[in-house]
């Protein structure tokens, strides 16, 4: 048993620590410490009753404020902790698997851009918009949580892609914060909005396009704007281009 116990301290320093275990250069740790302090912050504050409780101590605007600065200096320490992590690779993606990555990656910019520049009630300190009769236009009549589906699918494309520890701890720590974080979001609007989320919930759906499969909405492609759509394009394009600088690997190499 004490030998077990052994091989599998020596196993996990191994899989989180660069060669040499020292807390200079025991970076993944770091980078799992990143995640997980990124993740309580979201699930353990913000999604919990403890929010409303800091809120009211706080008063709403200072809590929102404070959790900002919070949330930033959280996503800075991920960032800065993947950077430093050694690469361990899980799987090589082969060529097809990064293509699909790159095509899948496209309309996830598409959601978060227009998710972001188009009138939600869901957004936070936006809760007035549920009174409008006319709010349910451009991509929420796709889903009503477009920046955060684009957010998940962008992590998971991404995951797919990269196939190394820290690509997936980083990614699936985005991922998780988009694809949990949206049923979250409803829930949590559903119990302060109780009538005004029941009608927005009714003509919308949290999945994409789903509510216009059951026909409970429709398509309509001019409300997006044809803007939204070429900024989406742009900054996609000119991700790929400094793609290399900005992270050392280059997204069309090999296909």
């Amino acid at each position: 048993m004490a030998v077990v116990g052994v091989w599998r301290t020596q196993w996990l320093r191994a899989a989180l620590c660069a060669p040499t275990p020292t807390l200079r250069t025991c970076t993944m740790v770091w980078l799992v410490a990143a995640s997980l302090f990124l993740l309580l912050s979201r699930f353990g504050i913000a999604s919990s009753p403890l929010r409303a409780i800091l809120a009211r101590i706080l008063g709403e605007h200072l809590y929102i404020r404070l959790y900002s600065v919070l949330t930033l200096a959280a996503f800075a320490w991920l960032i800065l902790a993947y950077r430093g992590a050694p690469t361990r690779a899980l799987w090589t993606a082969p060529g097809w698997v990064r293509l699909a990555a790159l095509l899948i990656v496209l309309p996830a910019f598409v959601l978060s851009v227009a998710g972001l520049t188009t009138p939600n009630p869901t957004i936070v300190g936006t809760e007035k918009l549920f009174a409008r009769p006319d709010i349910v236009r451009g991509i929420l009549r796709v889903t009503r949580n477009p920046f955060l589906w684009g957010t998940g699918l962008f992590a998971l494309a991404h995951i797919a892609a990269t196939g190394d520890l820290a690509g997936v701890l980083l990614f699936g720590t985005i991922g998780v914060l988009g694809l949990a974080g949206a049923p979250l979001l409803d829930a949590k609007k559903a119990q302060r909005h109780s009538a005004e989320w029941q009608a927005f919930a009714a003509a919308t759906s949290n999945l994409s396009f789903l509510a216009i499969v059951q026909g409970r909405q429709r398509l309509v492609l001019r409300e997006i704007r044809l803007w939204r759509i070429a900024l989406a394009i742009g900054l996609f394009v000119l991700m790929l281009s400094v793609h290399q600088w900005a992270f050392g690997t280059a997204p069309l190499a090999g296909l």
